[in-house]
């Protein structure tokens, strides 16, 4: 099938305003099926309904957007540039709707607000914990739905409608969203007091990279710092192992594993009685700033908006 690539429109040459009342939701989750399936029928068999019904309207569906958006071959169905378009925007279109269902079901259930925010490990360890039960006594049939993610995929969960808030990393491009400043840290090298370097009062990150490193998850803000200044030093990590949090840092660093780099409230947090010591690291970058992040703030929710006043008051000097 030739693609077709122009959009709907009525005989003035203006996009058609139609389109809107005749695509329903159950096209669009048959669309997402066959995308995941890559099959019609196992798509028709997933949603339990007949493969002509589902062919029909995929048929009707393209007539009605007048572009292709599969390519037909034997062994399946592959999306063209406009089905990877219209599969990014039913995603969203079918997320809003289940979070239409949540909202209104807690509603009936006598809460009175939904959050949803994205945080970065750091936030979650370090200050949400101290920062939220605050709002809470001020608000208490506010329900947060609060979900740990790397910090540049905060930034695209908040860009996707994923949550309205999203608190990381200020290294990262945050790129159009609304940023405000929220809380800072400071890198600190985490030893076992019988390791060489316990002694010292403070180090550059280059004094450490004889010694072996516990590492965060690759994808973490902090791993990805911490390699860019060994690459520019001309030195590599030496990595014993990838770990996914800061905990888990301080028990292998704990077994001798190696030395870790955590920010200095969590190793306060979550090093007691575990007979480590924090040592000061001198680089610039290990001054670190937490940021708040949201799509449009005059567009939040007026409970996410609440939220948002109340986390960035904590950051400023009072």
């Amino acid at each position: 099938m030739q693609e077709k690539t122009q959009i709907s429109r009525s005989a003035s040459g203006a996009p058609r305003t139609d389109i809107t009342r005749r695509i329903d939701l159950t096209t669009l989750r048959l669309f997402i099926a066959i995308c995941e399936e890559g099959n019609l029928t196992r798509a028709s068999q997933r949603e339990a309904i007949a493969p002509s019904a589902v062919s029909k309207r995929m048929h009707d569906l393209e007539e009605l957007l007048e572009v292709a958006l599969f390519e037909r071959h034997p062994n399946g169905m592959a999306l063209t540039p406009a089905g990877e378009s219209l599969l990014h925007h039913a995603r969203v279109t079918l997320l809003n709707v289940e979070k239409i269902a949540v909202d209104m079901a807690e509603h009936a259930r006598g809460v009175r607000g939904h959050v949803r925010m994205l945080a970065n490990l750091s936030s979650i360890v370090e200050f949400l914990p101290d920062d939220l039960p605050g709002f809470f006594r001020s608000h208490e049939l506010v329900r947060l739905d609060l979900q740990e993610r790397p910090s540049a995929d905060v930034v695209r969960g908040v860009e996707e409608g994923v949550a309205q808030i999203g608190i990381c990393s200020a290294d990262v491009s945050t790129r159009g969203l609304d940023r405000f400043s929220y809380r800072r840290d400071r890198l600190v090298i985490v030893v076992r007091s019988d390791h060489p370097l316990a002694r010292a009062t403070d180090l550059s990150f280059a004094d450490t990279l004889d010694y072996d490193h516990i590492g965060l998850f690759a994808t973490s803000s902090i791993y990805l710092r911490s390699q860019y200044t060994a690459q520019q030093i001309g030195k590599s990590i030496r990595l014993r192992v990838h770990v996914p949090g800061f905990d888990a840092v301080c028990r292998m660093v704990q077994a001798g594993m190696g030395i870790g780099l955590i920010p200095d409230r969590a190793f306060e947090v979550l090093s007691h009685g575990m007979n480590l010591t924090a040592i000061e690291l001198t680089d610039d970058w290990a001054d670190r700033e937490l940021v708040l992040v949201a799509r449009d703030r005059a567009g939040l929710s007026a409970t996410s908006q609440l939220m948002l006043d109340h986390l960035r008051s904590l950051g400023r000097p009072h």
